[in-house]
C-alpha cells in the first residue's frame, strides 16, 4: 500500500473515486477541498428549523444506471421523492416540461383539445421533442402552440439562465427543454429516484468513511502541492477542479455561468405548492425553491431560495454549468492536449471534463474511469 493518490475535490465524482481506490485497491488516498466541507455543490444541512437545506441549489437524485444505483445505496437510503416541477405561465401554474397536463391548463378546453387532437397525430405518445424542433411546424394550430411555449416558456427563462439570446445557446442545452406528448408530469421518468434519507452530505460523509482515505478542507491544491511538494511528485492525481484552474489559465479561462441564492425564511408552513417552482416571465430570478418538499421536514417556518442566474467570476461565486460552444470546446481541448504531457494526471467531473453532468453521470463517469486506469 505505498502507492498515493490525491484527489482534488470531494463532490460525488472525487469521492467515488476516492471510494474505489482505497476499498478496491487498497491504496492511500487524501482527498483535498479548498470549500470548508465536503460534497461539493450537492451539500446540505438542517438549520436550526429542522430543515434540510441544500445550499447550492435544489438536488433531485435520477438515474436509470443500476450500477450507480447500487453503488450508493451503500452509504444512503433514499426516499420515493419524485420530483414535479411548475411554472408561472400568465399567472397559472402549470407543469413543467410542457405536456398534456398543461395544456389543460392554460388554454380552454375546447382549443386543448383540438391541440391535442394534432398532436397525437403529428407525434408518438410519450415522445420528448426538443423546443426548437418542435417549433418545425406547418399546421397552423400546432405552430400557435410552439410560439406559445416558445416564448412564455422557453425563450425568458433561457435568456435569463444563460445571459444570452436562445439562438446562441447550444443545441444540447435546448434539447433538455423539451415539449412532452404525455400526462406524466414527474420532471425526471428514471426508473430510480429520491432524496438521501439523511442527505447528500451525509452521504459523502460514509462514502469517505474509510482507513485508507484522509480529507483535507480549507485546502487550495496549489498550496497543498507547495505544502507536500514530495507527496504531491510521487502520487496520482486525479483532479475534479476546473482544468483551467491547475494550468494557472495560461491558454485562457474557460467560462461558466454560475448561480446566486437570496434564502429567506417565513412564518408559514409551505411557501408554494411544490419543492421548484419556475419564473419563466416575471422577476429577475429563474425559480425559487422550497426545501421542505424534499424530505417532508416538520416545522412551523418554511425555507425558500430564490435562484439567479450570473456569470461565473474567479474569487466572487462558483462554477456551474460550462458554456458550450465551439469556441469553448476548442479551448478546453487545447487544456486536454497539455494535459496529455502529464504522467499519472487524469481529469474528470463537470469541471474536469468542462461538461454539465448530473449526480448520477457523475459517479458513473468516476466508475469509469476508475476502470479505465486501474483495469478493474
Amino acid at each position: 500500500m505505498s502507492q498515493t493518490n490525491i484527489i482534488v475535490g470531494s463532490g460525488f465524482s472525487g469521492s467515488t473515486m476516492a471510494r474505489l481506490i482505497a476499498e478496491k485497491l487498497d491504496e492511500k488516498v487524501v482527498v483535498v477541498d479548498k470549500k470548508d466541507h465536503i460534497a461539493g455543490n450537492s451539500y446540505d444541512y438542517r438549520d436550526e428549523n429542522g430543515i434540510m437545506i441544500h445550499k447550492y441549489g435544489s438536488h433531485i437524485f435520477h438515474t436509470n444506471n443500476e450500477k450507480v444505483w447500487s453503488f450508493l445505496k451503500q452509504f444512503t437510503d433514499f426516499n420515493t421523492y419524485m420530483h414535479e416541477v411548475v411554472g408561472i405561465l400568465d399567472g397559472i401554474e402549470a407543469q413543467i416540461p410542457f405536456n398534456f397536463t398543461t395544456l389543460y391548463q392554460v388554454f380552454p378546453e375546447t382549443l386543448a383539445k383540438r391541440l391535442e387532437e394534432k398532436l397525437l397525430k403529428k407525434f408518438e405518445y410519450n415522445k420528448k421533442v426538443p423546443i426548437l424542433e418542435f417549433q418545425k411546424q406547418d399546421d397552423e394550430d400546432l405552430k400557435f402552440l410552439a410560439e406559445y411555449v416558445y416564448e412564455k416558456i422557453f425563450l425568458n427563462y433561457t435568456t435569463k439562465q444563460w445571459g444570452v439570446s436562445p439562438k446562441d445557446v447550444d443545441g444540447a442545452v435546448t434539447a433538455r427543454v423539451p415539449v412532452y406528448l404525455s400526462k406524466d408530469n414527474r420532471y425526471f421518468q428514471d426508473k430510480y429516484q429520491g432524496i438521501p434519507l439523511e442527505g447528500y452530505a451525509k452521504l459523502v460523509e460514509k462514502m469517505l468513511d474509510h482507513p485508507n482515505i484522509e480529507v483535507v478542507l480549507n485546502k487550495d491544491f496549489a498550496e497543498f502541492k507547495k505544502e507536500n511538494s514530495d507527496l504531491v511528485k510521487n502520487a496520482r492525481i486525479f483532479y475534479t477542479g476546473s482544468i483551467d484552474e491547475f494550468f494557472d489559465y495560461k491558454l485562457g479561462k474557460l467560462p461558466y455561468r454560475s448561480v446566486n441564492f437570496k434564502f429567506e425564511t417565513h412564518n408559514r408552513d409551505f411557501y408554494q405548492t411544490h419543492a421548484c417552482i419556475n419564473y419563466p416571465n416575471n422577476y429577475d430570478f429563474t425559480r425559487i425553491h422550497e426545501y421542505k418538499h424534499y424530505l417532508n421536514d416538520k416545522s412551523e417556518k418554511t425555507v425558500i431560495a430564490k435562484e439567479y442566474s450570473e456569470f461565473f467570476e474567479l474569487g466572487k461565486n462558483e462554477r456551474y454549468y460550462p458554456i458550450a460552444s465551439e469556441e469553448n470546446a476548442k479551448l478546453y481541448q487545447k487544456y486536454l492536449d497539455e494535459a496529455k504531457n502529464l504522467k499519472d494526471v487524469y481529469f474528470f467531473g463537470r469541471l474536469g471534463d468542462y461538461k454539465y453532468y448530473n449526480m448520477d453521470l457523475a459517479v458513473a463517469r468516476a466508475i469509469e474511469l476508475f476502470e479505465e486506469v486501474f483495469n478493474a
